[in-house]
């Protein structure tokens, strides 16, 4: 790759080769974590409200406007009704959206625009319509992004500088949300970046390339979400849910590069993560170590278990956890193919007042 060096590069470069990152150890000072500071420190705004107010019972229902446009009608029993009206009755309380850049790009996830801005908005009015709360996943791509793939959206690809990317991914996110604010259904927790323990918008904030890049154009996203409304809460999403040195690599990582986040996401499949007890002691660490709350922000099967290693987390520093495409049979499976609900969501009552009976 031929490399221009811009007077703006070269000041980059310096900068970085001089500056000093602060030390991350593995220090004792993590033992004063307790309920309290966790929950004042990292969840309240400023005016002292707690956006984590209950248990965290989430789903991402991303899937449901398409779904729904193309003939499905949802029930519980029998009996036609909101999808929403359904979760909350199954005292689910948040819900998740991804967004993509532009879905109906060449290559993007959906021709017909699902999971865009559009769709996105609409989709917001309905959740704070129903008193639930919004966590809103942005993936900065036109399709898919996770540890395997984080292809650029098509329209970034001119911005390859460092400073030009930075430039980009502010004003995007920071367009993004202030449309959502404008509408009165601002996230109360945003997701910078999906599943981005590999880096985001590759080759050039590919982990293994630069650590620079990715780390100033993440600050950067997390800034712009700040920006636009401080109550909203940032969530740094990776999957590694039961994979604790390198959780521990990362998050160490994206610190020393000034990162600011309220949040950790974990994705827990047990086929790439682990086990249970892995995910426990993984969890159990990391909240400890970075004196962090704690989302399992995609799981699909063993939901009573997932739950409960949240629930018994230390400290109760486990605020909860999302389901993936509650909506869709395959995956999240609380509902079947005909839109009715099945017997996986009847769990789930249970498994709020669990967390509410917790020490």
């Amino acid at each position: 790759m031929k490399f221009l060096f811009t007077i703006t590069t070269l000041f980059s470069l310096l900068y970085f080769s001089s500056f000093k990152f602060p030390e991350i150890t593995n220090s004792s000072s993590y033992e004063t974590v307790i309920k309290s500071g966790v929950q004042k420190n990292c969840t309240t705004d400023k005016k002292g409200n707690d956006t984590f107010d209950e248990p965290v019972i989430g789903a991402d229902i991303s899937w449901v406007q398409q779904q729904e446009d193309h003939g499905t009608v949802f029930s519980d029993n029998g009996e036609k009704a909101d999808v929403l009206d359904i979760l909350k009755k199954y005292k689910f309380n948040w819900i998740r959206l991804r967004l993509f850049v532009n879905p109906t790009a060449e290559n993007g996830y959906s021709k017909e625009g699902f999971c865009d801005l559009e769709h996105t908005l609409k989709m917001a009015k309905r959740i704070k319509a129903k008193g639930m709360k919004f966590l809103l996943d942005f993936h900065y791509s036109d399709t898919w992004a996770d540890p395997g793939k984080q292809f650029i959206p098509t329209a970034w690809k001119k911005d390859t500088t460092k400073t030009a990317m930075e430039q980009v991914i502010y004003q995007y996110t920071k367009n993004v949300l202030e449309r959502l604010k404008a509408q009165g259904t601002a996230p109360d927790m945003v997701q910078v970046g999906n599943e981005i323990n590999h880096g985001f918008l590759w080759p050039y904030g590919k982990i293994g390339q630069s650590w620079d890049f990715f780390g100033a154009v993440l600050r950067t996203a997390s800034k712009a979400v700040k920006d636009v409304d401080p109550n909203s809460k940032v969530m740094i999403h990776i999957a590694l849910g039961g994979q604790n040195q390198k959780s521990i690599y990362f998050l160490n990582k994206i610190i020393q590069a000034s990162v600011q986040f309220d949040v950790i996401g974990e994705s827990y499949y047990p086929k790439y993560h682990g086990t249970l007890d892995e995910l426990k002691a993984n969890l159990a660490d990391l909240g400890k170590r970075y004196n962090k709350p704690i989302i399992v922000v995609e799981y699909a099967n063993l939901r009573k278990e997932v739950n409960d290693v949240v629930a018994n987390l230390p400290k109760n520093i486990g605020l909860g956890t999302f389901i993936w495409e509650a909506t869709s049979p395959r995956w999240g499976d609380l509902f079947d193919k005909d839109g009715n609900t099945n017997s996986n969501i009847k769990i789930y009552p249970k498994i709020y007042q669990e967390y509410k009976e917790r020490p």
